[in-house]
C-alpha cells in the first residue's frame, strides 16, 4: 500500500506528549482506513521525517502501539497494523437513537457521548467545575509514598485515616459511628449491590420513591426483587401511601436520599422523617439511606442514621460527585455486626479494595483547598440554577420542586410535550437528556425532565431543546 504523507509535528493539535501524538496520529490512520489490517507501517525513520520528530520519539510511540495491540511487530520486517478490519458501521458513529428509554437511557447516552456532546441530563458536574489542581498535587504526592501503597491489597475494610476523617464528618450530621463501623467499597452502586446481595433474596420486595435515581431501579431488577415505589413530595416521601404501602406490601428495604433527592433535588424533613422511622420499626423494614450529594447541601437536611442510630438504618455515600469520577471509592456505616458480614461478602466478590483511590481521596479531603473548593462550588451552582430556571422559564418549562441546594432542576415541560420524544429528538442534534419516566416506578413522569444546572451553561442546549419540543 502506498503511504500517504503525513502533517509536520508543528501542524497536529499540540494536545499531549509528542509520542502521545505520534500514536494518535497512527490510530487516526487506522480508523478512517488509510491503513488496514495487515499492511506495514511506515519505517521508523521515514515516520519521523514525516512527522518531525526524533527516532526514538517513534520507537516509544511504536513500542506502545505495540503493547496495546495497536500494531505487531515483525523481526527483521517492520511494524504492521495488527488484527481484522471490523465492518465499517454508521451506527458506531452517531448516539443510538433507537435505543428503549429505560433506567439504562440516561447512563448509557451520557457515558457513550461524544465529546463535542451536550449533557444536561447527565448526574455528575463538568471537568473543569472539579478540583483538579488538588487532585494532580494529591498525585504527585502519592507517587511518593511507600511500595505497599502503590502495589499491594488493601484491607478488605479500607484505609484507616479514610475511615476516620470519614467518622468525624459523619459526625457533622449527628450520625455516631466508630471507624470500624465504616467499610469502604468501590463506589457508590457498589454499596448498594453489595447491600442488595447481602439483605435481600430474588422475589423480595423493596421499596423506593417515586421518582428516584434511576440506577437503584436498574440494580434492583438485576438482583430480581419486587419493587414498589410511593410517591415523593418537597418534604420526602408522601407518609399516608408511605404508611399504607408498608404496611401492605411489607417491603424489605426502603432506599432513598435523605439530603439532596434525586432527581427532585428535595430534602428530608423532621416531621416527614420521624414519622418514617416510626413506620420502619413498626414493620421491621430496613433503610439504605443514599447520601453522596451531602457535601452540595447549605442548610443539612436531617440523616435517618442520626435520628434513628444504626440499628436499622444504613448509610452510604462517595466521592464521584464533588471530587472525581475516576476515583472510585464510596463507604458503608453500618452496625458492627452487619459490617463484619459485609466484610466476607467484600472478600467473596472482590477479595479487597484499592489503596490508590482512598489514599488520594484522603489527601485531597484532609487539604484546607477542599472546603474553599465547596464553598466555591456551591455558590456558582446557586447562580448556575438561577440562570438555568431562567433559561428554562423562557421555553415555558418550569421547576415542579424549587431545590435549595444542588445540581438537579426537576422540570415539567409544557401540556401535550412528551418527555421521552425530546429526549430522543434532542440526542439526534448531539445533546442527551434525563426523561422523566427513566426515574418513575409508575412511569407517571411522562412530561417531567431532569436537568443539571452546571452541564447547562452552554446556550445550545436550549436552542436544541426548543426544536426538540416542537411536534
Amino acid at each position: 500500500m502506498t503511504v500517504q504523507s503525513q502533517p509536520h509535528m508543528s501542524e497536529i493539535v499540540q494536545d499531549g506528549t509528542l509520542v502521545s501524538q505520534v500514536m494518535a496520529s497512527i490510530r487516526n490512520r487506522i480508523s478512517a482506513r488509510n491503513l488496514l489490517a495487515g499492511d506495514k507501517l511506515p519505517s521508523i525513520r521515514s515516520c519521523a521525517r514525516q512527522m518531525g520528530v526524533s527516532n526514538s520519539t517513534v520507537v516509544e510511540a511504536y513500542d506502545r502501539l505495540v503493547a496495546d495491540g495497536t500494531i505487531q511487530s515483525r523481526r527483521g520486517s517492520g511494524f504492521y497494523v495488527s488484527g481484522h478490519t471490523a465492518p465499517l458501521s454508521i451506527a458506531r458513529i452517531g448516539p443510538k437513537l433507537d435505543r428503549a428509554v429505560d433506567p439504562f437511557w440516561v447512563s448509557r447516552q451520557s457515558l457513550d457521548a461524544r465529546p463535542d456532546m451536550l449533557k444536561p441530563g447527565c448526574g455528575w458536574l463538568p471537568a473543569d467545575w472539579m478540583p483538579e489542581t488538588s487532585i494532580r498535587r494529591a498525585l504527585r504526592t502519592l507517587a511518593r509514598a511507600s511500595d505497599d501503597v502503590l502495589v499491594e491489597y488493601g484491607t478488605p475494610l479500607g484505609l484507616a485515616p479514610l475511615r476516620q476523617l470519614l467518622s468525624r464528618r459523619l459526625a457533622g450530621y449527628g450520625i455516631v459511628t466508630d471507624p470500624d463501623q465504616i467499610l469502604l467499597t468501590e463506589s457508590g452502586t457498589q454499596a448498594i449491590d453489595m447491600l442488595c446481595r447481602f439483605l435481600i433474596e430474588p422475589g423480595d420486595t423493596v421499596l423506593v420513591d417515586d421518582p428516584c435515581y434511576f440506577n437503584f431501579c436498574a440494580l434492583l431488577r438485576a438482583h430480581r426483587a419486587n419493587i414498589i415505589s410511593v410517591p415523593f413530595t418537597p418534604a420526602g416521601p408522601d407518609i399516608d401511601t408511605f404508611a399504607r404501602v408498608v404496611s401492605d406490601h411489607k417491603p424489605r428495604l426502603y432506599i432513598t436520599n435523605s439530603g439532596i433527592h434525586n432527581p427532585t433535588g428535595a430534602s428530608l424533613s423532621p416531621q416527614t422523617a420521624h414519622r418514617v422511622l416510626n413506620i420502619a420499626d413498626q414493620h421491621d423494614l430496613i433503610i439504605i439511606e443514599d447520601d453522596i450529594f451531602a457535601d452540595f447541601e447549605t442548610t443539612p437536611a436531617p440523616r435517618l442514621a442520626a435520628l434513628g442510630g444504626m440499628d436499622r438504618v444504613i448509610h452510604i455515600g462517595s466521592f464521584s460527585k464533588t471530587l472525581s469520577a475516576s476515583l472510585r471509592c464510596g463507604y458503608i456505616a453500618s452496625r458492627s455486626d452487619w459490617i463484619d458480614q459485609l466484610i466476607d461478602l467484600k472478600v467473596a466478590t472482590g477479595f479487597s479494595g484499592s489503596n490508590l483511590a482512598p489514599e488520594l481521596i484522603h489527601l485531597v479531603l484532609k487539604d484546607g483547598t477542599y472546603r474553599k473548593h465547596m464553598d466555591g462550588l456551591r455558590t456558582r451552582l446557586s447562580h448556575a440554577m438561577t440562570s438555568t430556571a431562567k433559561q428554562l422559564a423562557s421555553l415555558g418549562i418550569r421547576p415542579a420542586i424549587t431545590p435549595d441546594a444542588g445540581i438537579f432542576l426537576w422540570c415539567a415541560l409544557p401540556d401535550g410535550i412528551d418527555a421521552a420524544q425530546t429526549a430522543r429528538n434532542a440526542l439526534a442534534d448531539g445533546v442527551v437528556l434525563a426523561p422523566g419516566n427513566v426515574f418513575s416506578i409508575s412511569q407517571s413522569a411522562g412530561n417531567l425532565m431532569r436537568f443539571n444546572v452546571a452541564q447547562c451553561q452552554n446556550p445550545e442546549i436550549f436552542k436544541v431543546l426548543e426544536r426538540a419540543m416542537r411536534p
